[in-house]
């Protein structure tokens, strides 16, 4: 599902806000040792974003900020970094837009703690560092509060995660947040709605805020494969957090039959590809080639239509 009817949540809802720059002491600890070591980690990565994976990385980024017009003149974009491989690659991949396109946009990198364990929260202040992101990092309660929750505490987390981002990126004066959704999110997403929510629908390339006005979120690795997202971080000898969530490590199947969907939905795709190589390409070509005069019914701005009205 990609609705946008996400929960704001402010100040009021969060901890205290905690800048953190590469000048902080954090990022700085044995500098005198390994300042040379990590400037040519970070030129490492940057240089394989536009040599080495250019075709896979920075052309699939770039188009898809033209294709969706993603990006427009006087943008002021939060990039919001979790602190995984998708979200810090998309980090450099705007650090490098800025540095060799015609800068017609600002750049604002935060990274909301919703409750990591100390080890990951470290682990991206670290990865920031060597990938000369300047974060601002925010402090909210998020985890805490999900974990009391009745049902599903992802969904709820989402929801509050995504509120969280937009009060921030709003305090900071952005007006995009832009988040690292790529290619297999699309197309696992547009399989989760069918068979688990009964439904046709994709995660959109943007989209317009409910609960914010004025504000939209934009997903410029739409068109990024994961599989090319590791190999980057592999090349460059990368270690990121992976979902880092105290909540779901804490639900296991075996204790009440939590079982991630999406993961379903990968192992079953991978299946069908050991038959049609073009599985995963004709399932996002599908969401490009809806013929709506073949569907019983849809709904389109919360109005359902029937096939009937026209018949």
């Amino acid at each position: 599902m990609d609705n946008d009817h996400t929960i704001p949540v402010g100040t009021e809802n969060s901890k205290a806000y905690n800048k953190i720059s590469t000048e902080d002491p954090l990022f700085r600890s044995n500098e005198d040792e390994n300042e040379g070591g990590a400037l040519l980690r970070q030129k490492k990565a940057e240089r394989s974003i536009i040599k080495t994976y250019r075709k896979e990385l920075w052309s699939r980024f770039v188009k898809a900020i033209g294709d969706y017009s993603l990006i427009e003149d006087g943008d002021r974009i939060a990039v919001c970094i979790s602190g995984g491989k998708d979200s810090m690659l998309m980090g450099k991949l705007f650090q490098e837009l800025y540095a060799h396109g015609k800068r017609n946009f600002e750049l604002e990198f935060i990274v909301m703690n919703p409750g990591y364990s100390e080890p990951n929260y470290n682990m991206i202040i670290e990865n920031a560092s060597i990938l000369g992101i300047p974060i601002q990092l925010f402090e909210s309660d998020i985890f805490e509060i999900a974990d009391k929750a009745d049902g599903s505490p992802c969904y709820l987390c989402a929801r509050m995660r995504r509120g969280a981002l937009y009060s921030e990126a709003r305090r900071l004066g952005c007006n995009k947040i832009a988040l690292g959704h790529h290619y297999d999110d699309v197309i696992e997403t547009v399989l989760m709605g069918m068979l688990y929510g009964g439904q046709i629908q994709t995660m959109m390339p943007k989209l317009k805020a409910t609960n914010f006005p004025g504000m939209e979120l934009i997903r410029p690795l739409y068109l990024i494969r994961e599989e090319d997202i590791i190999r980057w971080r592999d090349f460059n000898e990368l270690k990121f957090i992976r979902c880092a969530c105290k909540v779901t490590e804490k639900r296991t199947s075996d204790e009440d039959g939590y079982e991630s969907k999406r993961f379903e939905i990968k192992a079953l795709i991978k299946k069908l590809k050991e038959d049609n190589p073009f599985v995963e390409a004709n399932i996002f070509k599908s969401m490009e080639n809806v013929h709506t005069d073949t569907v019983i019914s849809y709904k389109s701005k919360g109005v359902v239509h029937n096939f009937l009205e026209d018949y």
